[in-house]
């Protein structure tokens, strides 16, 4: 248990970094999730769209040291492959 002043605001700091870091994490998982649903559906313009709201979301969260901006940029890449995959696999069965 912290005892000096700057120790017990330093742990009220910690807590409220945490839980916002949690919901900015928590928040681009499900944003994950329906791009990843998007693309397994079939339709392209929609898993366009949610890429787009999926790569802003990831951008915000780095600029905001959430998450480093070099991870972000490796999940965008990774995000964007997986679609570009599935629109030439569409493109080759019609």
């Amino acid at each position: 248990m912290a005892h000096s002043l700057s120790a017990k605001k330093r742990i009220r700091q910690t807590a409220k970094r945490r839980a916002r870091n949690r919901t900015r994490k928590e928040l681009l998982k499900e944003q994950t999730k329906s791009f990843v649903s998007a693309l397994g559906s079939g339709n392209m313009a929609n898993a366009e769209t949610e890429l787009r709201k999926t790569t802003s979301r990831l951008d915000k969260i780095a600029a905001k040291h959430t998450i480093h901006k070099k991870t972000a940029a490796r999940k965008r890449s990774r995000l964007t492959l997986r679609l570009n995959a599935a629109k030439t696999a569409a493109k080759t069965k019609k």
